[in-house]
């Protein structure tokens, strides 16, 4: 008897956690904005393509 009602109590306790972590990972999808940044003037862009041409002289010469 005693086991039995440790198994449901830990059982209920595993639903409740998956419940709540779905819950909060659902809504952080919903509130938060995910972006693309443009390819247009990325200072990003311009920089990584200095860099492969850098490392594409190297490996020429």
């Amino acid at each position: 008897m005693s086991l039995t009602l440790v198994m449901i109590i830990a059982v209920a306790i595993c639903i409740l956690v998956i419940f709540v972590s779905a819950l909060t990972t659902s809504k952080a999808y919903t509130t938060v904005k995910h972006t693309v940044d443009p390819l247009d003037n990325n200072p990003h862009l311009k920089h990584m393509e200095d860099a492969e041409e850098g490392s594409e002289k190297k490996t020429t010469k």
